[in-house]
């Protein structure tokens, strides 16, 4: 948690960028001051709070949050933070949302985890409009069209509630007959439901015009059901705003402060449950975005209303092409990297590494002693994941299912380079015994790789896989599951992992890695790396295309006739992992990659970190594509002692074939980012 030092000067930025976009807002505040201005050095706890508590009654005042009753804005104030300006417009606009009111609705869900998980808005004649990210926790696609998933006592059903409003024990419920369309994750995030017109003796209220202009204004409001965000740093301020009153419909009012090709972006104040709300023209009535996501006290994403009314054409004309609705992250293909090697002469210049993203980048790695080798990298580590039948195997299966498995063999590299698998010394008593024969205590062993459980954290210490890249086969993506070996309550299939600002379910050991052998032991390979055991949460965007590129380019320096690694992969458990939605969330990884060097013929081991601490969302509703740090992601090698003395995990003979070995530990920042693989130092070079 942040602050209250921090989330003061956060605060004031907001409102600077806030009165520089609404002069009326900014006359009316009458206040400009510098973020220091009138602390002592340093401020008291008490000039802080004080001026905190000043900070956050003008916050209520120039983005303010009003309650809603009967379907009517309600324009009272809370204490000290009335705004004439905010009073007058809202007055002046009362026709438009008495009318655009009654069209919103919370998407609430029967039969799932989740009793409601968003907003929604009448857009058409009983049609429903709200988000991908949405629909997509309890979508599946069915043949050409769609379908509700199942939940834990069979289909999922949902509706909508018109009115959940504070103080109101009412409810005005209408059923969502069929998802008429979800978007792809290419596309807009958008999704459109059929709702039925009427609902006892109540009817459906009139749609919500589209605009066709969309342009920058000081006259909107979001109408929608905000939920309380436990991953807000600033809960204090949260609760300020709210009134520590969620999940009811309000009204926030703001500007649209930017806007392009197929989104814009506003500032009115929202939170997580707001996804899917509608984004109204206090001038026009008319929605002018479908808001998507956002970002406490910095700024908030909406479709253009205009893209939306586009896709509705094509939908309700039989026009809109069916999209699986997975998850509204970041589009990344599935397909697993593939290694080409050629018999290119090693003198061949300028060798190119290709990542598929799916832009397509060249990179020149120059004149390297390698053979000329081409690596296609098509999917990070974590591949997308939905929450329906088709992602997840709920097969039970046996323990004697995997009693052929060898899992990781030390002597892979040869018997002249036995390479053990890491064990576990600073929390060895946390290590979940697994009863199976062979092995060590605690060793999972699938095809090709083996992985280490913490029982305290749920998931891997380790995952250690060996890999025949003259024998690498691609594979389909086989659907999640559990590992019967252990039990199932010491593994995570769900609680941190769905739809943002939930996370990926990472794969360790990469899902093509353990692929190779012949067609049966390859597919095999395949499946066992879809066990949740291999998995540790990330955002989907963690990955970057060097730290998905190491295992291949180690490749390219293996010992030529043999073109085999084994390689280590990883969290870091730290006490200052944020814990969130009931999972320890780990914020660094790491990786330590051996093979015998084409050169020198020796163990040549190298180790890398990343984390995710940039891309974890404390504050984002959701995080999408836009949100991503550029510096997010960013691979570096450091040495293998560093990684064994930051985990407790301990490398043996590894430490020594680390041509790092004899640098010092020193902290992450002094180590240059890898760029390009080339800067990746291995023995010899």
């Amino acid at each position: 948690m942040s602050t209250l030092l921090e989330q003061l000067e956060r605060l004031r930025r907001f409102r600077a960028a806030v009165q520089k976009g609404d002069p009326e807002v900014a006359e009316e505040s009458g206040d400009r001051r510098s973020y220091s201005e009138g602390f002592a050095k340093p401020p008291s706890p008490e000039a802080i709070e004080a001026a905190f508590e000043n900070e956050s009654i003008a916050m209520r005042r120039e983005r303010p949050v009003l309650s809603i009753q009967e379907n009517i804005t309600q324009l009272d104030f809370i204490d000290q933070a009335d705004s004439k300006i905010w009073r007058d417009r809202l007055s002046n606009a009362r026709p438009l949302l008495d009318a655009a009111i009654p069209a919103v609705g919370r998407i609430n869900l029967v039969g799932a985890v989740l009793d409601w998980i968003g907003t929604g808005w009448l857009v058409a004649e009983n049609v429903l409009v709200t988000n991908r990210h949405v629909a997509s926790e309890f979508v599946v696609r069915k043949g050409e069209g769609f379908d509700f998933a199942s939940g834990g006592a069979g289909r999922i059903s949902a509706n909508t509630d018109f009115l959940q409003e504070i103080g109101n024990s009412r409810a005005l419920v209408f059923r969502l007959t069929r998802p008429l369309h979800v978007e792809g994750e290419e596309g807009p995030d958008i999704a459109f439901f059929e709702i039925e017109r009427i609902s006892g003796d109540q009817k459906l209220a009139k749609p919500i015009r589209l605009a066709t202009k969309i342009e920058p204004t000081g006259s909107v409001a979001v109408i929608g059901y905000p939920a309380y965000d436990s991953r807000i740093a600033e809960p204090d301020l949260m609760e300020r705003i709210y009134g520590k009153v969620y999940n009811k419909k309000r009204l926030a009012p703001g500007n649209v402060t930017r806007v392009e090709t197929t989104r814009l972006w506003h500032n009115c104040t929202t939170l997580g449950g707001n996804s899917g709300s509608v984004v109204l023209d206090l001038t026009e009535g008319t929605a002018v975005g479908l808001h998507f996501s956002g970002s406490f006290l910095k700024s908030n994403y909406a479709v253009r209303a205009d893209v939306v009314e586009k896709l509705l054409r094509e939908v309700l004309g039989g026009r809109a092409k069916p999209q699986s609705p997975r998850s509204q992250r970041e589009k990344r293909p599935e397909i697993s990297p593939t290694t080409t090697r050629t018999s290119t002469p090693r003198k061949a210049a300028s060798p190119s590494m290709t990542f598929t993203i799916p832009l397509t980048v060249t990179v020149s790695l120059g004149n390297l002693d390698a053979s000329s080798t081409t690596v296609v990298v098509n999917a990070p580590a974590n591949d997308p994941l939905g929450k329906d039948d088709e992602t997840i195997d709920y097969d039970e299966a046996i323990a004697s299912d995997y009693a052929d498995r060898k899992g990781y063999v030390p002597a892979f590299l040869g018997e002249t380079f036995p390479v053990d698998l890491p064990e576990v010394r600073r929390h060895a008593d946390d290590v979940l015994a697994v009863d199976a024969e062979g092995g060590s205590k605690g060793e999972l062993r699938y095809e090709h790789f083996s992985v280490i459980m913490s029982r305290s954290r749920r998931m891997c210490f380790l995952s250690a896989c060996n890999i025949d890249g003259q024998q690498s086969r691609k594979g389909p993506r086989a659907p999640w599951r559990w590992d019967p070996r252990i039990p199932r309550d010491l593994q995570i299939m769900g609680e941190c992992y769905g739809t943002p600002p939930m996370f990926s379910r990472g794969h360790m050991t990469r899902r093509e890695d353990p692929c190779w052998g012949n067609v049966v032991v390859s597919q095999r390979g395949n499946e066992d790396s879809m066990h949740v055991t291999n998995a540790v949460p990330q955002m989907q965007a963690f990955n970057s295309p060097i730290w998905l590129a190491l295992e291949d380019y180690a490749l390219q320096h293996a010992r030529e006739d043999d073109m085999k690694i084994s390689v280590f992969t990883g969290p870091y458990f730290a006490e200052t992992d944020p814990e969130m939605y009931g999972v320890r969330i780990p914020v660094a990884f790491w990786k330590v990659i051996a093979f015998v060097h084409d050169d020198t013929k020796e163990l040549c081991a190298t180790g890398y970190e990343m984390d995710q601490k940039q891309s974890l969302p404390p504050e984002e509703e959701f995080t999408f594509g836009a949100f991503r740090s550029p510096q997010m992601g960013t691979a570096v090698q450091v040495p293998i002692h560093r990684i064994q003395m930051r985990s407790g995990l301990d490398f043996g003979a590894l430490v020594d074939a680390d041509p790092l070995t004899e640098e010092e530990s020193i902290p992450n920042s002094t180590y240059p980012p890898l760029l390009a693989l080339q800067q990746v130092r291995f023995a010899g070079r």
